[in-house]
């Protein structure tokens, strides 16, 4: 008996996008995760378009997605959003053989990764 696992409840002023099974490692994720984390969309945006990291474009795909769950499915203001929280785990680790010399083989690992963005709207301060 286990328990259940923790579910995080969203407030209301935040929305969520997954993108998962991404082929690249975490430690290269987090580098780009790094780059949008506590930006405004718009910065974030801008900063994953002119990244010359490969997998910053798949980031930018699920930073879009968070965009449009945050507007279509919750009414948030798109000129007041942020990335609030950024995270990045592990997904499964294919492992391949390459031949070497003398008969011998080398494991090879090819990981990929998951990415969950979570946008927020700020508070007007008045």
């Amino acid at each position: 008996m286990s328990k259940p696992a923790f579910q995080r409840t969203l407030q209301e002023n935040e929305a969520l996008a997954k993108g998962t099974m991404l082929r690249v490692s975490p430690r290269k994720l987090s580098l780009v995760a790094g780059l949008i984390r506590d930006k405004a969309v718009n910065e974030a945006l801008a900063n994953l378009t002119f990244s010359r990291k490969r997998i910053a474009q798949e980031v930018r795909k699920v930073l879009l997605s968070a965009i449009a769950n945050a507007e279509n499915n919750y009414g948030l203001d798109i000129d007041q959003l942020y990335v609030s929280h950024v995270s990045v785990g592990k997904a499964l680790v294919m492992k391949r053989v390459q031949a070497r010399a003398r008969g011998r083989a080398t494991r090879i690992e090819k990981p990929y990764s998951n990415v969950r963005i979570i946008v927020k709207e700020r508070e007007e301060i008045a």
